[in-house]
């Protein structure tokens, strides 16, 4: 496959980067994971590099993705298809459990399928994304292998992530385990197992969740200032949302004087100031649902949410593997099905069916402008910007990232450092 780029590097510095980390769990001895605060999660070189293998470049979602389903299967939904990639059913959902359900992002779907998986679905273990300890407005990889850890850590991230740096985990545990991860995280996984045989044997689940974009820290580090945490070694805890559906951003802080603060922001708040900060790569991202991952979760926005609602999951099966983990699942008590429709995904989801629209011109500005753009083999793009978007939406869709392209220096490449204060909050 000719990729667009041709090294690790050139994807970080042209801002192809999706910060998930599978470069440093398939060549650890060249690459580790790092904060750089103005873009995010980054392979930096270690002390004493290893020369580059390739295998790096191959798993990256940032520089390429292909999708490689049988488009011909009867049992997909061909009319989502086109927009969605593939869907085997749509149904709207929550976790069984009231205090998952409470404690996830939108009614705990995900971390219901990760507690059967470990409980009653042979599964050692889930590997995802946590908030770190000592630095809750960062976050680290963790392995969860008990309800209590499952609990510890729910509810959704809005700051950098790369859980695809520890897939080694996954490929040394005593049995298969569960994937969970931003769409681009999944890909990379999908991509990693068929370049390792041990993660491709120990993979067992992958889950992803809707995603808008990833912000980078200083959109976190801004957001906290802004409610008057000036120094990010204070915090206590800091969530994003969760608690209740879709809950509120609330910091714990200590301030001065030693007492204990609390601050809270709508969830529409939160996002509306986080988003400004998203990565460049997330405004050019063909894939926001999910669709390399087994199964995937989001909001069901498709009706108003009334104060105090408990929350509700929208789940898409995509493959097989996670219909069946999804009804199994169901039989056993940990996950409520409530109703299957196939409509309730783009009649929730409107935005990201118009940023899916939209992406055939940006990357045809891209292109005409000579800035980097990634290699997308799969997506029909152009019937989806054809057929969705109207004339305004349409001509935005390119006059807009050619105006980002400047802003963003998107046709040189950017020095992208690793942040000393994040490095010494992970030691």
């Amino acid at each position: 496959m000719k990729l667009p780029v041709l090294d690790i590097r050139e994807v970080v510095e042209r801002q192809l980067c999706t910060g998930c980390g599978a470069c440093a769990s398939v060549e650890p001895g060249r690459f580790r994971m790092g904060d750089a605060v103005e873009f995010g999660r980054r392979p930096f070189l270690v002390e004493r590099p290893a020369p580059e293998t390739g295998d790096a470049l191959r798993v990256c979602p940032g520089a390429s993705l292909e999708h490689t389903f049988d488009r011909s299967d009867p049992a997909l939904d061909h009319d989502l298809m086109p927009s969605w990639g593939p869907v085997l059913e749509v149904w709207e959902g929550h976790a069984a459990a009231g205090d998952l359900r409470r404690a996830g992002s939108s009614g705990g779907a995900a971390s219901a399928l990760a507690l059967f998986a470990i409980e009653q679905g042979g599964m050692a273990g889930v590997l995802h994304t946590a908030a770190r300890k000592g630095a809750p407005h960062l976050n680290e990889t963790v392995y969860s292998t008990t309800r209590a850890d499952l609990l510890a850590n729910t509810g959704s991230r809005y700051a950098p992530a790369s859980p695809c740096d520890s897939l080694g985990l996954i490929e040394t545990a005593p049995a298969p385990s569960v994937f969970i991860g931003k769409p681009c995280d999944v890909a990379a996984a999908q991509r990693a197992r068929r370049l390792r045989p041990a993660l491709d044997e120990k993979l067992g689940l992958t889950i992803a969740f809707f995603c808008a974009g990833a912000p980078s820290t200083r959109g976190t580090l801004e957001l906290l200032r802004r409610v008057g945490v000036e120094d990010p070694a204070s915090l206590k805890s800091l969530r994003y949302r969760g608690d209740g559906w879709p809950g509120m951003w609330t910091a714990v802080w200590t301030d001065s004087a030693g007492e204990e603060r609390t601050a809270r922001l709508s969830y529409a708040e939160s996002w509306d100031f986080l988003q400004r900060y998203r990565q460049w790569r997330c405004y050019i991202c063909p894939d926001h649902t999910g669709e390399f991952a087994d199964i995937a979760v989001g909001d069901p926005w498709y009706r108003p949410i009334e104060d105090g609602e408990p929350g509700k999951s929208l789940i898409v099966a995509r493959t097989p593997r996670g219909r069946d983990f999804l009804h199994r699942a169901a039989a056993a008590g940990y996950i409520t099905l409530e109703t299957k429709d196939a409509s309730l995904l783009p009649r929730s989801q409107p935005n990201l069916l118009a940023t899916r629209g939209g992406l055939w011109g940006r990357l045809v500005a891209l292109r005409l402008l000579g800035a980097p753009t990634p290699r997308y083999i799969g997506f029909p793009m152009f019937r989806v910007w054809l057929r969705r978007l109207g004339l305004k939406q349409k001509t935005q869709s390119i006059a807009g990232t050619t105006k980002r392209i400047g802003r963003k220096r998107l046709r040189r490449r950017v020095d992208v450092r690793e942040d000393d204060h994040t490095r010494s909050a992970a030691a």
